[in-house]
């Protein structure tokens, strides 16, 4: 990677000690690349919200700037005033600002705030310009929006309350990404775009993710896939190039950065990166 492009990382809170041995490890490991953050997820209606707080103060704690997802659904605005209040007070600078998904038997419009537009506009009326805010882009249209349209006006509308920057939803296919970027560039969008990345490392589970978020695997990478079975080192070796060919293509076409979904693991990071020129 060149000088000019960053990297950053996404963690989840663990769930048991085990867990929270193995996160450790790897964000050992991974800190070693220098990213400019980690950012914390928050589960569904805030389900994850003290695992996430205890997450991001392990990392402070590993020397790293963590920033904390947080979303709307399912909180108040007193519960999310608190929540930027704490943050705020152990030094966090950036939050990753989402509607979130909605916890099952919830309606869908939980919570004071209906969206991510909403979210960053109220933490810039409550804090100012004290955070960093990231949000969402999905290049390949959100997977409930009505049409590619509306969902390009929702980026927009987000942007406009408030937001620094964007981490996008992963995709495998390049110019899904640069064509998104272009799309919002003519609607006057400058904030700098990040590619999401997912490792490939286990079939069964990359559908599923997939089939939840709407990203699309390209028919000749599901098939390769499927050719592999339960070869985890086929898949994990296949997976690494084909991820490292996407990185490069992405970043050899301006793209400012890349944001890792780590799902808690280093190895498949670590050899994405040392393919990289």
């Amino acid at each position: 990677m060149n000088s000019a492009s960053s990297i950053s990382l996404e963690f989840f809170p663990p769930r048991d000690i085990a867990a929270q041995e193995k996160l450790v490890r790897s964000a050992k490991q991974l800190l070693a690349l220098h990213p400019s953050y980690v950012s914390v997820t928050f589960g569904a209606g805030g389900s994850t919200r003290s695992g996430t707080a205890d997450t991001v103060s392990l990392m402070q704690n590993l020397g790293c700037e963590a920033a904390p997802h947080l979303s709307c659904i399912g909180s108040s605005r007193a519960v999310l005033t608190e929540i930027l209040d704490a943050y705020r007070a152990a030094g966090i600078r950036r939050i990753v600002a989402l509607r979130g998904d909605t916890p099952s038997g919830m309606g869908v419009e939980a919570g004071e705030l209906r969206y991510a537009s909403d979210l960053v506009r109220f933490i810039r009326e409550h804090s100012g310009d004290w955070f960093h805010i990231e949000v969402a882009a999905y290049p390949e249209m959100h997977p409930q929006a009505l049409n590619a349209s509306e969902d390009l006006d929702h980026f927009v509308t987000k942007v406009k309350a408030g937001a620094n920057s964007a981490i996008t939803q992963y995709f495998f296919n390049a110019d899904a990404y640069s064509d998104f970027v272009n799309r919002v560039r003519a609607k006057g969008v400058s904030i700098p775009i990040v590619p999401g990345i997912m490792p490939i490392t286990n079939h069964s589970q990359l559908v599923r993710f997939s089939t939840m978020c709407g990203a699309e695997i390209p028919r000749w990478i599901r098939l390769r896939l499927a050719e592999f079975g339960d070869d985890r080192a086929s898949i994990k070796a296949f997976g690494a190039d084909v991820i490292t060919r996407l990185c490069q293509r992405l970043l050899d076409q301006g793209a400012p950065g890349l944001h890792f979904y780590t799902l808690n693991n280093a190895d498949s990071i670590l050899a994405i990166h040392r393919g990289l020129s």
